[in-house]
């Protein structure tokens, strides 16, 4: 098996476990003790794996807040939300979920006409000079931390809405995990939009792949638009391909 394949394989037998003992790893890989630690360490390095007491655990993406998340990759987020937003049209009536990468839809879509639901507070202000966006809230409490939104009571809400499309974000995304979420409180909301949008974009940097957070909120194969600015592996590439998931890396055109 070539090295890479391999340490690829690593990486998804450890968050598909969670934790696991070197040994386990050497008996399922066929492979020493000495070449499981040194594809382990590499696994380290890249930051997908932690070293725990007599093994190795995968890294949980933890809730961070809201501007600590903002300031990392902007530029890439901003051109995977200016790709988003492309697919915005006039009398849409879209969801826009809280997120960092989502926010940055605002500067691209506020010379539109449509209408925006949205739990995403930054939005909401950001939005006040722009009479042609029409935004309603979600309501509920404030996330400080996400500066967000959210109700555990939205469900009948949210069904008297039939979305054009809707923008999610995620935590982070894994084939074996699928797409997922640090605020158990939000997991339900996030949930309805996926099966009340029509289109389903998910927006999300490179970063976020091959992590998982704590609640899992749709199945990587319920999104229709995966939008992200660096290309994926071969794994991620035949899974979209085989789900009829459409792939665009966002990439600065001018």
């Amino acid at each position: 098996m070539l090295k890479m394949k391999r340490i690829q394989q690593i990486k998804e037998y450890i968050l598909k476990n969670q934790s696991v003992s070197l040994d386990d790893l050497v008996e399922t890989f066929d492979v020493s003790k000495n070449t499981i630690r040194r594809d382990v360490q590499k696994l380290v390095n890249e930051g997908h794996i932690q070293k725990v007491y007599g093994g190795v655990a995968a890294n949980h993406a933890k809730l961070e807040a809201f501007q600590d998340r903002q300031i990392r990759n902007q530029a890439q987020k901003r051109l995977i939300a200016r790709e988003a937003a492309s697919w915005v049209k006039d009398g849409d009536v879209i969801f826009i979920d809280s997120g960092t990468t989502t926010l940055e839809l605002i500067h691209f879509i506020h010379n539109k006409q449509v209408t925006v639901v949205t739990n995403n507070v930054d939005f909401i202000v950001q939005a006040m000079p722009y009479k042609q966006l029409q935004v309603i809230s979600t309501g509920g409490q404030l996330e400080r931390k996400t500066k967000s939104f959210s109700n555990y009571s939205i469900a009948e809400e949210l069904n008297l809405y039939n979305f054009d499309k809707v923008f999610m974000a995620s935590t982070g995304v894994s084939i074996s995990n699928g797409v997922t979420n640090s605020s158990p409180v939000e997991t339900t909301m996030k949930e309805l939009v996926v099966k009340k949008g029509r289109d389903v974009f998910l927006l999300v940097d490179h970063t976020k792949f091959d992590k998982y957070a704590m609640v899992t909120y749709c199945g990587l194969d319920e999104i229709d638009y995966l939008i992200t600015d660096d290309p994926l592996n071969t794994q991620y590439v035949n899974f979209i391909e085989q789900n009829n998931i459409k792939l665009f890396v966002a990439t600065d055109k001018e």
